[in-house]
């Protein structure tokens, strides 16, 4: 895991998406099968046309260990784009965990795995391997622009897109997120006034 990706990855997706002013989230369909599930990885992206799983097959081939494969299937809620052996073979292969604009099936399978999956559902129809798709190319999943190499942080809260051009100055900010609130939490936890003192602060603004 490169520095950058570890920095991120114990950083909360609330902070990094306030960061970017909520502007890179995923749809927040997109959820983890667990919710300890948590990603930090740089995207492998995977562009399928609906109902088809080839290119997915590909992109495990190629992909990186350390590396979180993003795919747009197009919002597709009625065929699978993975079931568990397909998702058996990332997990070996080093692959940091699965984002899918789409549904996946053997849910009892994959969960058994313990591997990061977040996705909008599953379904019991399997996709077909006519062949079409492309790999590592700039895609849109959840609504949201990502290029290949772009970071994806991912916990119970959803689905971040880090641009890469812009990973140094978001982690900055986010950081400086992070110590806010807990100062703020130390501060006004538990204390009657101070609670009172801030909610008059925020309500004058």
């Amino acid at each position: 895991m490169d520095k950058t990706v570890n920095s991120f990855s114990n950083i909360p997706t609330t902070c990094i998406s306030d960061a970017m002013n909520g502007l890179n989230n995923l749809h927040p369909a997109i959820k983890p099968l667990k919710e300890e599930y948590k990603i930090a990885g740089r995207a492998f992206t995977v562009k399928i046309p609906v109902g088809d799983n080839l290119a997915i097959l590909k992109a495990i081939r190629e992909a990186k260990p350390g590396e979180v494969l993003v795919v747009d299937a197009k919002g597709d809620e009625y065929r699978a784009i993975a079931g568990d052996f397909v998702v058996g073979m990332m997990q070996t292969l080093g692959i940091a965990g699965l984002v899918v604009d789409g549904v996946i099936r053997d849910l009892a399978g994959i969960k058994a795995l313990n591997f990061p999956v977040f996705t909008k559902g599953t379904t019991v129809a399997a996709s077909g391997k006519a062949g079409l798709g492309e790999i590592n190319i700039p895609i849109s999943c959840g609504g949201v622009s990502v290029q290949p190499g772009d970071l994806i942080v991912a916990d119970v809260d959803g689905v971040v897109v880090v641009p890469q051009i812009m990973e140094q100055e978001i982690l900055t900010k986010a950081l400086e997120k992070v110590k806010k609130d807990q100062i703020r939490e130390e501060k006004i936890s538990g204390n009657r006034e101070a609670i009172l003192k801030h909610l008059n602060e925020l309500l004058s603004k």
